[in-house]
């Protein structure tokens, strides 16, 4: 029996990117209705689609898992609280086709009663045996049992253990998964989803529920007036989807003209040495302020010295948006920089109070459903990264391509990290080019693209020192490439020590 599907939800069935299906429709090879797609025609794309072998659940989470590097999650199916609300809605609609057929039944045989009582009143016999042969025929057929086909098992499986989220007025989907709240679930989808404390208490993440059931999860103490609760409002961070489809309707960023300027005192969880001239700086805000931030975009942080001096620097974070607490930064040693001189002299430690604000810049994925192209030089893979695990996130990018440009024996300081990303996702390929001169080593990287990219159409993302991006930069313009789809950051060299 056929089954309807969303392009979401028939990407994840068959384990690979929305972006790779969407390009499948534009091309012709799948056909939708109405932005649907039944099983069979996914099935007649991905005939040898099996769900030993797709290991949906396990894949999901393992990719998501090895690319942001962290621990596989202890627990990926949700509490038992909302797992039986998912399974009892199941139910009540397995009830409701139950009724339907049933009255079906009744009907027919009510027929068949007809029938006979005109049989006994003398109509044509032949007819009323053909009737009633057609009619035999038709309820046997309809009350067959069909086997379903195996996305059809695999779609009423994953609705129990991931709920389907659909947002309105934008269309986004998303899905919810293990103890994740609404607003948990949206933020690691890479949705940019209005929000403050993230724990109940200033109710900026309010959503209106259109269809289907949420279950609270967390406790929240904001106050939601009787007239907001009677139209379906509740708190994205202190909620869950209760039943396995729901629809909420809320307002997303458009971009980075709405992202509020934030001031939070954040406080130092680890210094790690990356590599003898990289040193990753990882900050923690508190549970209570997170910090709201686009993926490549920068903040300023700010250490209070012993002598009562203060020092600044502008950094881009290295971290997905998806996880707003825990803040990373590559600091590159550097004589010229106050900041970069305190981490490398061991005068930031772990529990010292920084201060941050932002965020600033508009190197930010663009709304585009074209294969990604992203260059590095150096610590320019910050914000690089932080690009790649929001489009891993948002999984509608074809593919992913990295060049990152060393101009130091210690500048791939993160290798394995890119390493980790291939052998996850097929979609990710990566190249690396040691070179210490920085306009020799764009146009080294420049050639190699137009080996591999320039026949595709791609959005290219550059970040690095002012040389290497303007330098990436002509020579992709002069290979034809549309400004529109050049997106660069430049990393400004430290100018000294602030007062």
């Amino acid at each position: 029996m056929s089954h309807w599907l969303t392009i979401w939800r028939a990407a994840q069935l068959v384990g690979v990117p929305r972006g790779v299906l969407q390009q499948q429709v534009r091309s012709g090879a799948l056909v939708l209705t109405d932005g649907l797609v039944t099983t069979d025609e996914l099935l007649r794309l991905y005939p040898d689609v099996k769900l030993e072998e797709t290991g949906l659940l396990e894949r999901v989470a393992h990719i998501r898992d090895e690319a942001f590097g962290k621990r596989l999650r202890e627990r990926l199916l949700p509490s038992q609280e909302v797992l039986a609300q998912r399974l009892f809605h199941q139910t009540q609609e397995l009830a409701d086709v139950r009724r339907w057929l049933q009255r079906y039944h009744t009907l027919v045989i009510a027929l068949q009663t007809r029938i006979h009582a005109l049989q006994d009143d003398g109509a044509t016999p032949l007819a009323l045996s053909e009737l009633q042969d057609f009619v035999d025929q038709g309820l046997a057929q309809a009350l067959a049992t069909e086997q379903a086909d195996l996305l059809t098992v695999m779609d009423d499986m994953l609705k129990v253990m991931t709920a389907q989220v659909t947002v309105r007025p934008s269309g986004h989907q998303f899905c919810v998964e293990g103890h994740d709240t609404l607003l948990q679930a949206g933020l690691r989808a890479g949705l940019k989803l209005n929000y403050g404390c993230g724990n109940g208490t200033c109710g900026m993440c309010k959503v209106r529920v259109i269809s289907g059931e949420v279950a609270r999860t967390q406790p929240c103490d904001y106050p939601l007036s009787e007239a907001e609760r009677a139209q379906g409002y509740t708190l994205a961070c202190a909620h869950t989807a209760a039943s396995s489809e729901l629809t909420l309707e809320l307002l997303e960023a458009s971009g980075p003209q709405d992202i509020p300027q934030q001031q939070i005192v954040t406080s130092v969880r680890a210094v790690t040495p990356l590599a003898p001239g990289t040193r990753l700086l990882h900050l923690q805000t508190p549970r209570s302020h997170r910090l709201r931030f686009l993926a490549g975009q920068s903040v300023t942080l700010g250490l209070n010295r012993p002598d009562g001096s203060d020092v600044h620097a502008l950094y881009p974070i290295a971290s997905c948006p998806c996880d707003d607490r825990n803040l990373h930064f590559f600091v590159e040693r550097h004589a010229r920089d106050p900041f970069a001189r305190q981490l490398f002299s061991d005068g930031i430690q772990a529990g010292d109070a920084v201060t941050v604000w932002g965020p600033v810049g508009d190197f930010v994925l663009a709304d585009s459903a074209r294969p990604l192209v992203f260059a590095a030089c150096d610590t320019g893979f910050g914000p690089v990264k932080s690009l790649i695990e929001h489009a891993l996130s948002l999984d509608n990018a074809p593919s992913l391509s990295l060049f990152w440009l060393a101009t130091r024996p210690d500048g791939h300081f993160l290798a394995n990290q890119c390493r980790a990303w291939s052998e996850a996702l097929d979609l990710f390929e990566y190249e690396l080019l040691a070179e210490p001169d920085v306009t020799f080593g764009a146009l080294q990287l420049a050639r190699g693209m137009r080996a591999d990219l320039f026949e595709i159409d791609c959005d290219f993302y550059l970040a690095g020192p002012e040389a290497f991006v303007e330098a990436l930069d002509a020579e992709l313009r002069a290979a034809g490439v549309p400004a529109a789809q050049i997106h660069s950051l430049m990393l400004a060299e430290p100018v000294g020590e602030m007062a």
